[in-house]
């Protein structure tokens, strides 16, 4: 047997690996032996970082493996890894030598069974239903006969053959096929920019605009169905201005894109039936309706004809109308050529009685007694007239005289003077007027200026001597 304290010595004889040297052995030997792997868990912590990529854990009731999706592979992929999500991802593992660990570099992602995916539906469903897209009060009607119907489907498949041959029996219509492809990678964004490049068509274009899509597909698994649950393609036709009928799969397929839509088909050629009415239905009906018109017509003019049948009835012949009309005629004829001479002695007669009964010269004598009468008042009235006139004078006189003997013209005449300043005033107080002031002097034939050169003591009046020369004292 080996001596057991010769083991070390063994050992100590082997060289040392540096650090990176064995990190890297570690990395070859794991990336060599686990090149390509399937590795199913549950999504733990999925973190999108500012570069794109995407940092996540896979974990099962008893383990736990990094796991990393670049950039690039991030834009692929068509499923979001998303919290607690249990799916199945395929990729390589390496090593991660700066904190001495493994993870898997991610290269595709999958739903791990059905159950994962009704889950990862009915949380979408919810989701999109609270935004209001699946709200009835949003769906527009489809045309009753549209000119343009335009198709999103696979341009191989049997579903644009099955579209085509229904809208051919029931009424044919142009049909502008947009060919996608219905599932797989890519295939959601393909749909989704579908529905929006026909919305962007100029009406009556090179390229019309439809007046409906139709958006379809055959049946298939739910996986095969998935591109039309993305959130891409059931906004694009919540969004879609034109009227969108969704027929997706079999009668008991149900996608999210169905609950967008403005009609629902349960399958692609259901949605045509709904597309377009039966053209031959259409002109039964036209039929039906112009015989029913043309007895209503019919019926309408016989009602009327025999109305006015009866109103023909009751209207007299013309030859009886006219006859009796032209009779009335010669008679007010007849009547006019008499009348004026009817009249004329009919007017002779009452001026001739008149004139027997008026009595000319008892007229005559009552016309000059009123002429008497008149000439009389006249005169009366001149006379009043003459003496109103000399009262009125003799009253003016009167007043005139009144006028004057209070005039200050009259007071001047008799030898006084009036005084009065600058401004025209009257001065009637010698307190009233300082030295200096510049006064006029006005008497009855004239004025003139004067200037006051002192204070002059307020005057009062004296007494007339009995018998005295009467004479007038100086006025300043």
């Amino acid at each position: 047997m080996p001596d057991p304290e010769g083991a070390p010595q063994a050992a100590s004889n082997a060289a040392p690996f540096t650090v990176s040297e064995l990190s890297a052995a570690l990395k070859r030997t794991v990336e060599d032996s686990f090149g390509y792997v399937r590795v199913r868990g549950e999504i733990s912590q999925p973190k999108v970082a500012a570069s794109g990529h995407c940092y996540l854990r896979l974990k099962d009731e008893s383990a736990v493996i990094d796991g990393i999706i670049w950039r690039g592979t991030m834009g692929r992929l068509s499923i979001r890894p998303e919290e607690g999500m249990e799916v199945v991802v395929t990729g390589r593992l390496t090593t991660y030598p700066g904190r001495s660990s493994y993870q898997i570099i991610i290269d595709a992602v999958e739903l791990a069974g059905q159950g994962a995916l009704l889950k990862l539906l009915e949380d979408r469903r919810k989701k999109l239903a609270a935004e209001g897209l699946f709200d009835e009060a949003r769906k527009k009607p489809l045309p009753f006969l549209p000119e343009v119907i335009g198709v999103v489907t696979s341009p191989t498949g049997a579903v644009i053959r099955d579209i085509l041959h229904r809208l051919a029996d029931r009424f044919p219509r142009r049909v502008i096929v947009w060919p996608v492809r219905v599932q797989g990678e890519g295939a959601a964004e393909e749909i989704a920019a579908a529905i929006a490049g026909f919305n962007a068509l100029a009406v009556g274009g090179v390229i019309p605009r439809p007046d409906v899509i139709i958006v379809a597909r055959g049946g298939g698994s739910l996986e095969d169905l998935w591109a039309f649950n993305e959130e891409i393609v059931v906004r694009a036709a919540a969004a879609s201005q034109v009227p969108l009928i969704a027929a997706i799969g079999h009668e008991t397929d149900w996608t999210l894109i169905d609950h967008a839509a403005d009609r629902r088909a349960p399958t692609p050629t259901a949605a045509a039936e709904m597309a377009v009415p039966v053209r031959l239905d259409l002109l039964v009906q036209l039929q039906t309706s112009h015989g029913r018109l043309s007895q209503a017509v019919t019926r309408v003019l016989e009602q009327h004809r025999l109305h006015l049948e009866g109103l023909v009835r009751g209207i007299p012949r013309l030859d009886t109308i006219v006859a009796q009309k032209t009779q009335d005629l010669d008679g007010l004829e007849q009547r006019l050529a008499d009348a004026p001479r009817r009249l004329l002695a009919a007017k002779a007669e009452s001026f001739a009685t008149v004139t027997a009964r008026l009595n000319l010269d008892r007229f005559t004598a009552d016309i000059r007694r009123y002429a008497g009468d008149l000439q009389t008042l006249t005169e009366r009235g001149s006379r009043a007239l003459a003496r109103a006139a000399a009262d009125a004078a003799t009253r003016v006189q009167h007043l005139v005289a009144r006028l004057q003997s209070v005039s200050p013209a009259r007071v001047l005449e008799r030898g006084y003077a009036m005084i009065l300043d600058a401004a025209g005033a009257a001065v009637t107080s010698a307190a009233s007027v300082s030295p200096g002031a510049a006064l006029m002097v006005r008497l009855a034939d004239g004025g003139f200026g004067v200037r006051v050169d002192g204070a002059a003591a307020p005057s009062r009046p004296t007494a007339k001597k009995p018998g005295g020369s009467g004479t007038q004292g100086t006025l300043l």
